[in-house]
């Protein structure tokens, strides 16, 4: 996985096991075991790069693609030799690192060539997850219900928390807003990779014109299914912030109130008392942003072992990928509002025959 924060590279290697249920009637599930996890951090060189892909001429796109792929393809092989996983890993799967998304033109790109990983590696590889999806019509977002659904049945609802935060609720996900994406661009105006803990946005105060113009945007209107693109935090949203002239401490305090209004709204009422909302993602470290969170919300938030919460999206796009494998359907139609469920995928055979 590599999410729209651009904080790096996440390895999950995971051991998948299909529960037999007693009866037909009993829901599909699986289990999971977290066997190892690794992050690799980016580079100055591939954060600039990945971030100004969408901006490169075609060739130039291409070339990053392809390069991207041979180096993830590389830091899989590290992995593997730092753990001595020698012909115990089956399958990679890789997301790749989300380049655009228009839904509306059922278009979706993300960087890292499938066949670089699977040349570099010699492992089969599970890549391009979120394309039949939108050829279908569907949004191509959130895809991860699926994973929650079959691998975490106790929780009723999932908040995730990275560069976009979006929400599962039964059949209905969607995203909804920037998050660690623009957290991060108001923290490096200081110098900082992040807001650590929140500490910066915690010393600061609610612009309430601000967080009436970021609560005003047209998205937030849109009726379900709905996704966004990386493009909407970068260019709609911090230039809306930028123009106010805040202090980094007011933005950071201000846009974090967004956040928790925005998921409070997404959320809604109506759920029982018991409910939990699992919640995972880079943003459950920016502890603030949680406590505004529970304030907000009348659901009971879930915050897991710290494993869970930073590889969560790795361990379901193994299970897709496994899901491509035995050609089962790995997206849901009801969540995405494409015309049906899909098998989500390109294979590419790393082994020689």
């Amino acid at each position: 996985m590599s999410g729209s924060s651009l904080d790096g590279l996440d390895i999950a290697y995971v051991h998948l096991q299909e529960r037999v249920a007693s009866s037909k009637e009993q829901p599909r599930t699986w289990e999971y075991t977290l066997v190892h996890t690794g992050h690799c951090p980016y580079e100055d060189h591939w954060k600039q790069s990945l971030a100004a892909a969408p901006g490169l001429s075609a060739l130039d796109y291409q070339l990053l693609h392809v390069d991207y792929g041979h180096w993830l393809g590389q830091q899989i092989n590290y992995f593997i030799d730092q753990l001595n996983l020698y012909y115990q890993v089956q399958l990679i799967v890789s997301h790749g690192h989300t380049a655009f998304h228009v839904p509306g033109r059922q278009m979706t790109a993300q960087l890292g060539d499938g066949a670089a990983i699977a040349a570099e590696t010699r492992i089969n590889v599970v890549s391009d997850l979120r394309a039949m999806d939108l050829a279908l019509g569907g949004q191509g977002a959130p895809i991860v219900p699926i994973g929650e659904r079959l691998l975490l049945p106790d929780y009723q609802l999932f908040l995730n928390l990275g560069g976009i935060a979006n929400v599962s609720q039964g059949p209905v996900a969607f995203d909804i807003c920037p998050a660690n994406r623009v957290l991060n661009a108001l923290a490096e105006q200081e110098g900082l990779h992040q807001d650590k803990g929140g500490a910066l946005a915690a010393s600061g105060r609610v612009d309430e014109e601000l967080l009436q113009q970021l609560n005003a945007l047209p998205y937030y209107d849109l009726p379900w299914p709905k996704s966004l693109g990386n493009e909407f935090g970068v260019q709609t949203v911090l230039p809306l912030i930028q123009a106010r002239g805040l202090s980094t401490a007011d933005a950071l305090r201000t846009y974090v109130e967004h956040i928790a209004e925005q998921v409070a709204r997404a959320v809604g009422d109506g759920h029982k008392a018991d409910a939990k909302m699992l919640v995972t993602g880079g943003g459950v470290h920016n502890t603030f942003l949680v406590e505004r969170l529970k304030a907000k919300l009348e659901v009971m938030l879930v915050v897991p072992d710290k494993d869970l919460v930073d590889y969560k999206e790795a361990i379901i796009m193994a299970l897709m990928g496994v899901l491509r494998w035995r050609e089962e359907n790995n997206v849901l139609a009801s969540v995405t509002g494409a015309s049906r469920d899909s098998i989500g995928g390109a294979v590419w055979i790393g082994q020689e025959a």
